[in-house]
């Protein structure tokens, strides 16, 4: 019987649906090329809810939540880092940012995500027009 070389076959990607800036970055890690395949679902949905009946859904809509298919379950920024070890262009990145240099960095990362994504926040919670979430310039 043959070793898996990779920790997991599958991630899947809890992301706010509501948020313009989630469902921009959804779409660039459709685009890019994975290594390991994505399934990107919307955070304290239904689906969410049936695939991960154990999971806190209040908390994976505060923070990014990654869930592996051996039942890993990464938050914040491992959760980052971890969606950039998945693609074939962001793998080296990934690796970098999991270091004890690189890990400071990755949490200013999603400091800096989240405050944008505040400040994107739509008051009235309406979300995206049409379909299509155009994301502003970061603000202030």
């Amino acid at each position: 019987m043959s070793t898996p070389t990779t920790p997991v076959g599958r991630l899947t990607v809890l992301y706010d649906a509501e948020c313009p800036l989630c469902v921009h970055l959804r779409h660039r890690l459709m685009r890019r090329l994975q290594l390991v395949p994505l399934d990107l679902v919307p955070a304290g949905s239904q689906r969410a809810r049936q695939l991960f009946p154990d999971l806190d859904h209040a908390a994976t809509l505060r923070e990014i939540t990654v869930v592996g298919d051996r039942g890993q379950v990464y938050r914040a920024s491992a959760a980052w880092i971890v969606c950039l070890w998945a693609l074939a262009e962001h793998r080296a990145t990934a690796h970098r940012l999991a270091t004890p240099a690189g890990q400071p960095l990755a949490r200013a990362a999603v400091l800096a995500a989240a405050k944008w994504r505040e400040a994107l926040r739509d008051p009235e919670g309406s979300g995206c027009e049409d379909g299509r979430c155009d994301v502003p310039g970061p603000p202030g």
